[in-house]
């Protein structure tokens, strides 16, 4: 475990520093690295600081975000498949900043957008917990989840629908592929308080997540509070999620791929598999926005679209490998 840890944190610091240096003026590492450091007010220190930085730091949180609401779903669902738009949480978020895109919110108020998508996450929790009730089970979260996703899904179409401006229905259809371009550090300061909160709740949920593999009357026996464990996961999933979505729409495969990758590695303890997953989640969305930045440098290629190209094919695999196991 220590060992994954470790090469995790490696290639993550790899994927930062490659990420930071990697942009379309032929300027050396050394050169960018340094006006990070010590640039003064040039105009390289500032394009480090304001447009780099910033989004090196989103793509860890968002990656880190996705991965760690992935592993902690599965593990409490027991379910390989679960992933953090089950809950649609995101979903909700994106119908936030949908209605800030076509109202004109978004055009007025630089950060109108992400505040709308997370008022939006925060009434999805909010309607989950009402269908879902206090004394609901695992099923009724899954269907809560389901529903509330689908009504978000069948008002962002509606909008789409509806809208009499092709320029606002073009920014959301981008927006909704997901992209770190164009973010700066007031995106980062906040997001941060509810990512940081978020994943505080989720990592502390390895020992409960670990019991529940045995079944939940199981943990119940051995002392754990499987109703708070519930809503733990719930509030932390939507805090992170929602967070992530606001300030970088919708990115897909993330939360699902990554912690089928890891697992082979931590074993059945769906405990052990938070922090390697947010690592790894962090990893891959890094890994993705440098290849933003080198496939197509001329054209606007979005993050969610090269996190599908990637994760779609490593989960074909990871499909294959698992019924060759069985077979």
């Amino acid at each position: 475990m220590t060992r994954l840890l470790t090469v995790l944190s490696i290639l993550l610091v790899g994927l930062v520093i490659g990420s930071l240096v990697v942009g379309p003026a032929p300027i050396g590492p050394l050169t960018s690295l340094e006006a990070l450091l010590t640039g003064g007010e040039t105009p390289l220190a500032l394009v480090m600081r304001e447009i780099r930085l910033p989004r090196v730091l989103l793509a860890i949180m968002v990656g880190a975000s996705l991965g760690l609401s992935g592993a902690a779903m599965q593990g409490y669902l027991r379910n390989p498949l679960a992933e953090p738009g089950l809950l649609g949480i995101s979903g909700s978020a994106a119908l936030g900043a949908v209605l800030a895109i076509q109202t004109g919110l978004a055009a007025g108020f630089p950060l109108a957008l992400p505040l709308a998508a997370l008022v939006g996450a925060l009434i999805g929790v909010l309607l989950i917990t009402l269908l879902a009730g206090r004394q609901g089970g695992t099923l009724s979260l899954i269907l809560a989840g389901i529903a509330i996703s689908a009504l978000a899904s069948a008002m962002v179409s509606l909008v789409l629908n509806l809208s009499p401006n092709p320029f606002a229905t073009s920014e959301i259809v981008f927006w909704m592929m997901g992209s770190l371009a164009d973010r700066s550090m007031e995106h980062v300061l906040l997001a941060l308080p509810f990512v940081l909160l978020g994943a505080v709740l989720l990592l502390t949920l390895g020992r409960p997540l670990d019991a529940i593999t045995l079944g939940e009357d199981a943990a119940e026996a051995m002392g754990m509070r499987v109703r708070r464990v519930r809503w733990r996961l719930i509030i932390g999933s939507a805090l992170v999620v929602g967070a992530s979505t606001a300030v970088a729409g919708t990115i897909g495969f993330v939360g699902l791929v990554v912690p089928h990758l890891i697992r082979p590695w931590v074993g059945a303890m769906p405990g052990r598999l938070l922090l390697s997953s947010a690592l790894g989640g962090a990893a891959m969305v890094l890994l993705a926005d440098i290849g933003v930045r080198v496939i197509l440098p001329e054209s606007d290629l979005k993050l969610g679209v090269v996190t599908a190209l990637i994760g779609a094919p490593l989960f074909l695999h990871l499909i294959y490998q698992t019924r060759r196991e069985l077979a």
